[in-house]
């Protein structure tokens, strides 16, 4: 019996497209019942602020063929029998290896996304123009077991005074779940490594400010419950949930933009596939501006050279990128070898 298919028209630049569904009514989300039909229209409704954060970039698909309980992997390279309009940019990996990356254009490339059982979209900070310099300065705080969104909300305004003295503007979304996604534009000229330094020196300043509420800890035995400053998602190819994209939560939470004057009173569990269409409706797009005025991160690199200088050298890489110049030893403290 062949299974059910349905067809969506959907505007574009160059006129209406066909995407087809295949399976509309498989459910995604088990505990509420929200269906692959559901999401599509819910990313259709959401296509305009949506392509505007994660569009014209390398992106990520991570899929969900079974459902959010079930099995999940990436798609980063355009596979068989994609649509002929959907659009491909050459990357560099940290390998040194170039390989051509899905780019999403238009609404029917988010739509034929969604046939691919796409729950979570993950952007590059950098757009297609020039892949290896990114335009936005991202920060991850990220709650550690024994805190919540609440501490992440009040670690948040610290972070946007420190980077406001070095000259940035920052904006905010919720992470979908307990954190908070902090994001400044800024102009292309540093590749992926400068940004990670400049994450780290920014989150360097915050924990002198905040020591017993911050943390730049890579190894979780020694956070404790504080927010963790993940300066690793600032490196190439690492990428967190782009603004507007669902998550792969029981409740179908969605990686919403907030305003700073939301950030005291707002319960991210609240922005879910469901009621974000009616928010951006009622309050419009806090992001709209977000890449209106880059700043530079020439400050925040001078405070990382100042910081070296102090005896503050480089911090730890994820597992699978390659050694790294002046980078520690990565092992845990509590397996690393004791002096004699």
């Amino acid at each position: 019996m062949a299974s059910e298919r349905i067809t969506l028209t959907v505007p574009g630049p160059d006129g209406d497209r066909e995407v087809g569904l295949s399976s509309p009514n498989r459910v995604l989300w088990p505990e509420l019942g929200i269906t692959k039909r559901e999401l599509a229209e819910y990313l259709i409704a959401v296509s305009g602020p949506f392509l505007a954060a994660n569009g014209d970039r390398p992106v990520s698909l991570e899929r969900f063929p079974e459902g959010v309980d079930g099995e999940r992997f990436y798609s980063k390279n355009p596979p068989r029998g994609a649509p002929a309009y959907l659009e491909t940019v050459t990357v560099r990996y940290n390998s040194g290896r170039r390989h051509p990356q899905i780019v999403l254009t238009e609404t029917a490339t988010v739509v034929w996304a969604a046939q691919m059982n796409t729950v979570v979209f993950h952007p590059w900070a950098s757009l297609t123009a020039n892949t290896d310099n990114p335009v936005e300065l991202r920060i991850d705080l990220d709650p550690q077991p024994g805190t919540g969104f609440s501490d992440a909300a009040a670690v948040a305004p610290a972070l946007r005074e420190v980077l406001a003295e070095a000259g940035l503007t920052a904006f905010l979304k919720t992470s979908g779940n307990r954190g908070i996604h902090v994001f400044c534009a800024i102009e292309p000229t540093h590749e992926f490594l400068d940004v990670r330094h400049a994450v780290i020196a920014a989150g360097r300043e915050l924990e002198r400010r905040l020591p017993d509420k911050v943390t730049m800890n890579w190894w979780k035995e020694e956070r404790g419950e504080r927010v963790f400053i993940d300066f690793n998602q600032a490196n190439r190819d690492r990428t967190m949930a782009g603004a507007y994209s669902p998550r792969a939560l029981p409740a179908a939470t969605v990686s919403t933009p907030i305003t700073w004057d939301e950030l005291a009173h707002i319960d991210p569990a609240d922005f879910t596939v469901r009621t974000v269409p009616q928010r951006l409706a009622d309050v419009g797009d806090p992001w709209a501006d977000v890449l209106a005025e880059p700043g530079r991160i020439d400050t925040l690199l001078e405070w990382w050279q100042r910081d070296l200088d102090a005896g503050l050298g480089e911090l730890a890489f994820p597992p699978e990128f390659p050694k790294m110049p002046g980078e520690p030893p990565r092992v845990q403290p509590s397996r690393a070898k004791k002096p004699d």
